[in-house]
């Protein structure tokens, strides 16, 4: 009998839509051996080795969550190279890979799915692996910006109501105002062996269907090399403007690449983030940015 793996964030801002809309109803659920794995309040890299030592192969794993618990799950099943199937309910802000997967409900998964392969992105900081990321990921300003979510202030405001998103989005417009004077997000570097602008303060790779929701992307997270990245001078409000209006009308702006290298011209600290879960790193010289060789098995609606 195959086994579903339910992972889920009880300190999360939707939990109580994963217990009433989840886990009370397992004992209604036949034909699987239930299991439950929680995320602790430990670090992104804790949980991702905890969730990975108890992986079987052709485990069922459900994501009831947002991004950050689809993120860790992500992780966790790829460090394990265990041969799972993997699945995504939307409970979070945001839920990109949710949307990207085709936004299933509960009852969607007893269907008959055939697993499509997914290729994260894989992102590696002076050599050393960091993470994998499934929809995007965003180095300087914006990564910087997603520190606010972590404050006990803001968290606890993200627990009212079902639907967050819009008090995520206000949060991060008010950081914005305070924090786009500042001289650098991002210091001075090389992209792929080409100079970027001095005041350049963002680098952003795009692998889903959308990024923070509004931000529209694509299929590449289909393909085993292909993705698309930009750089953008988001402290300039009409550069962001622009870039947010080309967004939602359109597909995110951005090149075709196979892989990106960015190179600083000192050893800096920057910030990085994938899915909204961010780390700060010290004398950074050179990150790359790339399509993992590995891929999950995912359903899709």
């Amino acid at each position: 009998m195959q086994r579903l793996l339910i992972v889920y964030n009880p300190n999360s801002s939707q939990y109580i839509h994963v217990r009433d809309g989840i886990l009370n109803r397992l004992t209604d659920l036949s034909g699987f051996i239930i299991g439950k794995f929680e995320i602790q309040k430990t670090n992104f890299d804790s949980n991702v080795t905890r969730l990975a030592k108890i992986l079987r192969d052709d485990d069922l794993v459900l994501a009831a969550g947002g991004d950050a618990t689809a993120d860790i799950t992500a992780n966790a099943i790829l460090k394990s190279k265990k041969d799972t199937t993997f699945a995504v309910l939307p409970y979070g802000n945001f839920n990109d890979l949710a949307r990207t997967l085709g936004s299933m409900k509960f009852e969607d998964l007893w269907q008959s799915h055939s697993p499509k392969k997914f290729y994260p992105l894989e992102i590696v900081v002076d050599g050393k692996f960091w993470r994998y990321a499934t929809c995007y990921t965003t180095i300087g300003m914006t990564a910087e910006a997603v520190k606010i979510f972590d404050e006990p202030k803001i968290r606890q405001n993200m627990q009212k109501g079902h639907k967050s998103s819009w008090r995520s989005y206000l949060q991060l417009a008010s950081w914005y105002f305070k924090n786009r004077h500042r001289s650098v997000f991002l210091p001075e570097f090389k992209l792929n062996g080409v100079k970027k602008h001095p005041k350049t303060s963002d680098y952003a790779a795009v692998n889903g269907k959308s990024m923070s929701r509004v931000m529209k992307g694509g299929d590449d997270f289909l393909k085993p090399k292909v993705f698309r990245s930009e750089t953008e001078r988001t402290i300039s409000f009409p550069h962001l403007f622009v870039l947010m209006a080309k967004s939602i009308l359109h597909r995110v702006p951005g090149k075709e690449t196979t892989g990106d290298i960015l190179e600083f011209e000192k050893p800096s600290t920057i910030s990085i983030q994938a899915e909204g879960e961010y780390e700060t790193f010290v004398n950074v010289s050179k990150v790359e940015i790339k399509k993992t060789t590995k891929f999950l098995k995912v359903v899709t609606k």
